[in-house]
């Protein structure tokens, strides 16, 4: 028994898995050998390509490319228009399937508008990629990006505020009152 919404012009082909409560709209094409959890929600005009897995609350704008080695994991949120790659040197006329690379998006991340993100690399958890940003390297977890090539501009909180650290190298959200800690690889986010 279907136990999601799909819109009657989105195209779902046999051995998808799509969980509960995902909501899939106009125009959208999901490939088979697909995984995609519950309540997510896939924008209009998407393509979800063969073998892409996406975790639970996954939020897809319209027109996104999710390509075959992309695994987002939950709550991710991926803006309009974005798009990830798979191989890193395409041609036409030569078959690189099995050069495909995977793309891990960590829980919790968000990539803004029309960014694009080279594939072999990893989002960080919370992660934000700022709109138009192209990716080229790995994020880490809480990383503020934007440019092209991306670059790190700063932190931010679970709740994607901007992280301002103290001299003593703590950072509070203004909306969670949660603490996090600058080290040197990263932040850590305090009990």
């Amino acid at each position: 028994m279907k136990n999601y919404f799909a819109h009657e012009t989105a195209v779902i082909d046999d051995n998808c898995s799509i969980g509960k409560d995902t909501k899939i709209w106009h125009f959208s094409h999901i490939m088979s050998h697909c995984s995609i959890g519950e309540k997510c929600n896939i924008g209009q005009n998407v393509v979800v390509s063969p073998q892409v897995i996406l975790g639970n609350n996954v939020k897809v704008q319209n027109n996104v490319s999710i390509y075959t080695g992309v695994i987002c994991e939950d709550d991710v949120f991926l803006g309009p228009s974005m798009v990830f790659t798979n191989v890193i040197n395409p041609r036409s006329a030569i078959n690189r399937k099995e050069e495909y690379q995977k793309t891990l998006v960590k829980k919790g991340a968000t990539i803004g508008a029309n960014a694009t993100i080279i594939c072999g690399n990893t989002i960080g958890e919370f992660a934000l990629i700022g709109a138009g940003s192209v990716v080229t390297k790995e994020v880490l977890p809480y990383a503020l990006v934007v440019g092209n090539p991306s670059k790190q501009i700063g932190w931010v909180s679970e709740y994607g505020h901007r992280l301002a650290f103290n001299k003593n190298g703590i950072a509070i959200c203004k909306e969670s009152n949660q603490k996090y800690e600058r080290t040197q690889h990263g932040i850590l986010k305090l009990e």
